[in-house]
């Protein structure tokens, strides 16, 4: 059993009560499909003596008998095969749903660099495509698996019982059809791997273009998507096409092989009913299971064809599944822990993909007091507070809250603890209400007059006044219906309705004008002196008031103090707050 097949039986086993209903009515339905031609022979045998010259048994069955018997069969099989069908393929669409909860609760746990180097589209392909071909394996693969093996071994030996010669005739191609088999399997697994591939390849081209559907407008860039999206979508048409092909070629060499098969059987057996070495009854009986012989072998094929895709399917699924989170709780956390709020750094070093970020960066606020960031764009300031509630992970002994590293606290105590608004904030298809309480957790979430509270304070309150439907309007997906700085707003009032002990503004104001922010920042102050604030900002104006200034550059902390103390340093914090200040004056003027 290959590795891929062992990691799928888990998943089985916790349907295994199931399976074995559904093992009950497999065989049953077998039992009777198998059963029906041997009542066949007897049939034909005995309607054979009544046109002969043989005596006829006085109280012997009739034909009545006969077909009523068949019909009973009939409807018995059909009936176990329903509640075949039902119990397992219901199991595989558990096991489906299962897996789909599981990659997704896997993909949540991976840390954004992980997102960064795969595309959305490829992992929705996985979530989708790819879980539905893993479905077919883990039900019909397996139902269609057993009952035409069952099928094969007792029409077999029944087949045997009644001429071992014209056994061996039917069996002749077995070895060739085994080469068959073998051969275009492997070929068709490599197939729907490229084929899986390609479609993920194909919703990666429509999910960018969709996503960046006004950025396209923007630089005229129709044709040239469409004609991207065509090129992909033939290439997937050509891989599909030399999939069929594979198919094509596969089904008729099978039934030629099978074919041949039964043509010497109805030759030779033909000779052997004249001859009298074999009863009419008999020999229809025979072909009967001749045909039940060819069907699993010819569902073989088919099997084998949903195995392959599945098997190719639940690789790339575990090419995720396999990926160890590079983020998690600590081996032995430190708990029960009620975070305060003081923040240290201490020395810190860090390196993304081999390429240095920052470089002994130390410094300290206490609880209730604002650590502000400032410095040119790449120097760092983004990432150091990355660092904090761990969407990267720090170096061991550089970052800590409260005295103890970050990596000793468990991460939903350590991330229930922090408010983060980053630089480009990201709303649901939801209401603006919906979105505002997204961090929120039990009553919060229906508390209406909280969510109006935190919105009011983020200065969202005036402009979700003039909205169609107030908090219970819809903000499209990503916020597309609201304007930057009203996305910024109620990302901010999302952060501030979880009550955080720390929270982190990542130049979250940004995208708003400088009255307003100065409105934002009025408000923010009560808000700001019961926890520990940290801002991340281009404009001096924003972090005038804090407590700590650390100016960086190139990764490294190169000024520190409080406003006046940096002005009168006269470094680059003096000469981006002059160069602002001579903008402002400008714009007035």
């Amino acid at each position: 059993m290959s590795p891929a097949a062992s990691a799928l039986i888990p998943y089985l086993l916790r349907y295994r009560q199931r399976f074995a209903r559904g093992s009950v009515f497999l065989v049953l339905s077998t039992a009777i499909t198998l059963l029906s031609p041997w009542v066949l022979k007897h049939a034909v045998d005995d309607l054979a003596a009544r046109l002969g010259s043989e005596p006829i048994a006085v109280g012997g069955p009739s034909m009545a008998f006969f077909a009523a018997v068949l019909v009973g069969l009939a409807l018995a099989g059909g009936a176990c095969r329903f509640l075949m069908r039902r119990i397992i393929i219901g199991a595989s669409r558990e096991i489906e749903l299962d897996l789909r909860n599981d990659l997704f609760r896997h993909l949540q746990r991976l840390p954004p660099a992980w997102f960064q180097a795969n595309r959305t589209g490829d992992l929705m392909s996985r979530a989708t495509n790819d879980l539905s071909a893993v479905r077919m394996l883990a039900g019909p693969a397996i139902m269609y698996t057993a009952s035409t093996s069952i099928t094969f071994v007792v029409a077999l030996v029944l087949m045997l019982s009644l001429s071992p010669t014209l056994t061996l005739l039917a069996l002749l191609p077995l070895p060739v059809v085994s080469v068959v088999v073998k051969r275009f399997g492997s070929a068709i697994y490599v197939r729907s791997e490229r084929i899986q591939a390609q479609l993920a390849h194909m919703s990666a081209v429509v999910q960018e273009a969709l996503a960046g559907v006004r950025v396209v407008r923007a630089y005229r860039r129709e044709e040239v998507e469409t004609e991207r999206f065509r090129a992909v979508n033939e290439e997937y048409v050509a891989r599909s096409r030399a999939m069929i092909r594979l198919q094509g070629a596969f089904h008729p060499t099978l039934a030629f092989f099978l074919g041949l098969s039964a043509l010497v059987v109805l030759w030779i057996g033909s000779r052997h009913v004249i001859d009298g070495r074999l009863s009419l009854g008999d020999f229809v009986a025979f072909n009967a299971y001749v045909a039940m012989l060819s069907w699993p072998m010819i569902a073989f094929g088919w099997v084998t064809n949903m195995l392959q895709r599945g098997l190719a399917a639940w690789q790339r699924m575990l090419d995720i599944l396999g990926v160890e989170p590079a983020i998690r709780d600590p081996d032995d956390p430190v708990e029960p822990f009620r975070v305060r709020g003081a923040v240290e750094f201490r020395n810190l070093t860090f390196a993304y993909n081999g390429r240095p970020v920052l470089s002994g960066v130390s410094a300290r606020v206490e609880p209730g007091q604002v650590l502000a960031l400032v410095g040119p764009t790449g120097a760092g300031k983004s990432t150091l507070v990355d660092l904090l509630p761990r969407l990267f992970d720090p170096p061991p002994g550089t970052v800590f809250v409260d005295g103890v590293d970050v990596r000793d606290l468990p991460l939903d105590t350590l991330r229930g603890a922090i408010g983060y608004v980053p630089q480009e904030p990201l709303l649901f298809s939801e209401t603006v209400a919906g979105n505002v309480a997204f961090g929120a957790r039990g009553a919060e979430r229906r508390d209406g007059a909280a969510v109006a509270d935190a919105v009011a304070l983020a200065q969202l309150d005036a402009d979700v006044a003039g909205f169609p439907r107030g908090l219970d309007t819809e903000v499209g997906e990503r916020g597309i219906t609201l304007s930057g700085g009203q996305k910024q707003r109620a990302a901010l009032a999302r952060a501030i309705l979880t009550d955080p002990r720390i929270l982190i503004l990542d130049d979250a104001l940004s995208a708003v004008d400088t009255h307003t922010e100065e409105a934002i920042l009025a408000r923010l102050r009560a808000v700001m002196r019961q926890r520990t604030t940290i801002l991340v900002a281009h404009r001096i104006s924003t972090v005038r008031d804090a407590d700590l200034i650390l100016v960086l550059d190139d990764g490294r902390v190169v000024e520190r103090g409080n406003h006046a103390e940096l002005v009168a340093l006269d470094g680059l914090y003096a000469g981006l707050h002059h160069k602002q200040l001579l903008e402002a004056e400008l714009d007035e003027s």
